[in-house]
C-alpha cells in the first residue's frame, strides 16, 4: 500500500472546478474551459505523500518551470496562458498557480537519459538494456551514456510506479508518426536543458516530459525540468561508480530508510512526519537548484 498519508482536501474557489489533487499539484478548470494548476508544498517519496510540507517549494517549482518553458518556446510551445490567481482564490495561491490550456494529454511519460541511474541502472544492470535498447559493456551508476535516450513510460496512479515500456509500444498506443514526434521533441528539449545546465555547474542526468495536443500540435505540459522531474547532479562532484549528490529531496529518502526514522518501509505503514533539519536541508536544495540554473536569488 502506498499513496497519501492523508490526502488534503481540495480548496473550494468560485467559478472554479476541482478536478484532481496529484501527489504535488491540485487541478481545476476555470468557466473558460482553462486548466488552472497549483503547485502544493507537498512532497513525495517511497511512493507516498508525506504528512511534512517543504516551505516554498511550491512556488520555487511554479518559477522554475515558468523559466525553463521560456528557455525551450523556441524549439516547442507550451500550455502556459497566464499566472494571475483567480478572483476568490486562497492568497497563497500567489506564486503557485499557472493558468494552462485544456489539452488533449498524451498517455506517455517521456523520459529523456543522457546518464546512467535509477530504473535504467537495474535495467542496465540486468540485461545491458535501457528500455530494451542496447547499451554497451563496462557502464556503471552515473556513466554518462554514449548519447541521449528517449525511454518513454506508461503513467502509473498516485502510489504506483510508472512501467518503463520500449518505444515499439508507444508507437502501438499513440501511433508510428505522434511516437516519433514524441521522441523529436523530447530529445531536442533535453539537449537544449542539458547545455544550459552544463554551463552553470549542473548535470541533468534525466528528466521527464508530458505532452498534449492543442488541435494538432504537439504542446509540453505540466511541470518541466524541475528537481521533482529531474536528476540534476553537480558537475564538480560527478563520479561515475556510485550515487551522485543532487539537488533534489534525497536528504527525504535518506532518513526516511534510515534507523533514525523508525519506518519500516516493506511495512506498508504510512512513514513518519520530517524533522526540521531535514526539511530545512531539502529546501535548501530546491532553492540551490533554481538559483544555479535561473541566475536569480530566490531571497
Amino acid at each position: 500500500m502506498s499513496g497519501f498519508v492523508e490526502k488534503p482536501e481540495p480548496v473550494q474557489v468560485p467559478h472554479l472546478t476541482h478536478l484532481h489533487t496529484g501527489k504535488v499539484r491540485d487541478l481545476y478548470q476555470n468557466e473558460d474551459g482553462d486548466l488552472v494548476m497549483v503547485a502544493s508544498d507537498r512532497v513525495s517519496a517511497h511512493d507516498w505523500v508525506l504528512p511534512t510540507a517543504i516551505p516554498d517549494k511550491g512556488r520555487i517549482l511554479t518559477k522554475l518551470s515558468l523559466w525553463w518553458f521560456d528557455q525551450l518556446a523556441d524549439l516547442i510551445p507550451n500550455h502556459v496562458l497566464g499566472t494571475d490567481v483567480p478572483e476568490g482564490a486562497p492568497a497563497d495561491w500567489e506564486g503557485r498557480t499557472t493558468v494552462c490550456k485544456s489539452l488533449r494529454m498524451v498517455p506517455v511519460e517521456c523520459v529523456a537519459r543522457g546518464y546512467l541511474a535509477g530504473s535504467g541502472l537495474a535495467e542496465y544492470e540486468a540485461s545491458r538494456t535501457v528500455c530494451g535498447l542496447a547499451l554497451p559493456e563496462g557502464l556503471e551508476n552515473g556513466s554518462e551514456l554514449p548519447g541521449a535516450l528517449f525511454t518513454p513510460a506508461t503513467k502509473a496512479a498516485v502510489g504506483d510506479h510508472d512501467e518503463n515500456v520500449a518505444y515499439e509500444e508507444v508507437a502501438r498506443q499513440v501511433g508510428p508518426e505522434a511516437a516519433a514526434e514524441l521522441r523529436q521533441a523530447t530529445l531536442a528539449a533535453y539537449d537544449r536543458a542539458r547545455d544550459i545546465a552544463r554551463d552553470r555547474g549542473i548535470i541533468l542526468a534525466d528528466t521527464k516530459f508530458e505532452f498534449g495536443w492543442d488541435g494538432d500540435v504537439l504542446t509540453l505540459a505540466d511541470e518541466v525540468l524541475t528537481p521533482d522531474s529531474s536528476r540534476f547532479w553537480p558537475a564538480d562532484q560527478w563520479q561515475p561508480g556510485r550515487s551522485q549528490p543532487s539537488f533534489d529531496k534525497q536528504p527525504i529518502r535518506d532518513w526516511l530508510v534510515s534507523p533514525e526514522s523508525g519506518w519500516d518501509r516493506a511495512s506498508e505503514q504510512p512513514p513518519p512526519p520530517l524533522p526540521e533539519e531535514v526539511v530545512t536541508a531539502t529546501r535548501a536544495r530546491y532553492i540551490e537548484a533554481y538559483e544555479r540554473l535561473t541566475g536569480v536569488s530566490w531571497a
